[in-house]
């Protein structure tokens, strides 16, 4: 691997891999369920404003430790409730009764503030579920629009929402949407274009080329120093082959896959690692690894070209003796896992993510390498979030690389 340092760069463009899903989803401030809270919550403190008031105006009719508005002279007073003297005295007599009305008025008002509690809590579930579905039902168009863009993210852009309703702030939101979408597709459209034309412009002329040399170097009495020429022609021709493949597969990958089928991500694994079985046993590389059965749904073609790439640079970039490739299949929580370890060069850890960009190399520029052209991860990366993966690479201790492909099961 060479090691001129690579000059100042541009700030890493963001990327649309997936984000890990919350451990409980059901926990998510979402906008139906602040609404309910905040519907519910001002009820409920609109109701305990209320009960408070109603309270404080019944405790002042009342007006309890107000004196009695008659007096007891003489004779006797029974009551069930109150606890009165048998003989007493008309002063006895009189606090006894002022002192039982007071505890019956307390009582009354207790009563009155328990079953107002009451009342609240039953209002105020009432009024939460109440909030909780009209606030759905007025979010549903919100709804409706993520289901499309959902649909259209996996590259079904010929979806619109065409929202039905009256002419408001979420209609007027759907219909730009719609209007992107339509600009998106002629984009699309045009690129696919685009892509199919570049294949026969650049794919015929390097074909002719090659063939031409080939002819040539094939004929009776080349003199060697021609014969050392049209192999390094046919080299150069082979490199831009290579490379217009490359630029092709990049741009087509860089979509969803539409048409998917069980791909054992095992037996991918396990092709590119005999395809590359040569090159490792030249340089003294010893592939291992315990691949388990994982079936996912993608395309095998390019599930295989990831694999390739992976394993292919692990071999490429090694230790010059006694070095290893580790190749693994599992799945873990729930999710196919391919991992591609290998011993190698210490690889800083600020370098790896400039790893992934078209025509980058570690510590090295677009030319001056005879061990690809610069396209590999950046065309892994791409078919991984075609499939609805993500890639990732992180630095060995003591040099070398893991390289970890996540996909859906």
């Amino acid at each position: 691997m060479a090691t001129t340092p690579a000059p100042p760069t541009a700030p890493p463009k963001p990327t649309w891999d997936p984000q890990p899903e919350p451990p409980f989803p059901w926990l998510r401030p979402t906008i139906r369920i602040r609404l309910t809270l905040l519907y519910g919550g001002m009820f409920l403190i609109a109701g305990i404003l209320l009960l408070s008031i109603i309270y404080l105006l019944a405790a002042q009719a009342l007006n309890v430790g107000s004196e009695l508005p008659f007096k007891i002279i003489s004779g006797q007073v029974g009551s069930s409730s109150c606890n009165l003297p048998s003989r007493p005295s008309s002063d006895e007599l009189n606090k006894a009764i002022y002192d039982c009305v007071n505890q019956q008025r307390q009582h009354a008002l207790d009563d009155l503030l328990s079953r107002s509690l009451l009342a609240l809590l039953g209002l105020a579930i009432i009024a939460f579920a109440f909030g909780f579905a009209m606030a759905g039902r007025v979010l549903s168009p919100l709804g409706h629009i993520t289901r499309t863009a959902r649909a259209v993210a996996g590259s079904d852009l010929s979806r619109r929402i065409e929202l039905d309703g009256p002419d408001d702030e979420l209609k007027e939101l759907a219909d730009t949407f719609d209007d992107m979408l339509e600009r998106l597709q002629r984009a699309f459209t045009a690129q696919q274009r685009f892509v199919g034309n570049a294949s026969h412009e650049l794919r015929t002329p390097l074909a002719i080329n090659r063939t031409l040399l080939e002819v040539h170097l094939s004929g009776p009495g080349v003199p060697t120093e021609m014969q050392q020429l049209g192999k390094t022609l046919l080299a150069t021709n082979e490199r831009s082959e290579q490379l217009v493949e490359g630029l092709l597969l990049l741009a087509r990958s860089d979509n969803q896959i539409v048409e998917r089928k069980p791909v054992d991500l095992a037996e991918v694994a396990s092709q590119a690692v005999d395809q590359v079985h040569a090159e490792a046993e030249a340089k003294g590389v010893k592939i291992r690894g315990q691949r388990a059965p994982v079936v996912v749904q993608g395309n095998g073609v390019l599930l295989e070209r990831i694999a390739l790439n992976l394993v292919q640079n692990a071999v490429r970039y090694n230790v010059p003796k006694d070095g290893w490739v580790e190749v693994t299949t599992e799945v873990q929580h729930g999710r196919a896992v391919l991992e591609v370890s290998n011993t190698g060069p210490v690889v800083p850890a600020y370098e790896v993510d400039n790893l992934f960009e078209p025509f980058r190399r570690l510590r090295t520029e677009r030319t001056g390498s005879d061990k690809g052209v610069g396209l590999g991860l950046s065309i892994a990366r791409s078919v991984a979030r075609a499939h609805g993966g993500h890639i990732a690479a992180q630095p060995r201790e003591g040099g070398g690389l893991v390289m970890r492909v996540t996909l859906p099961i």
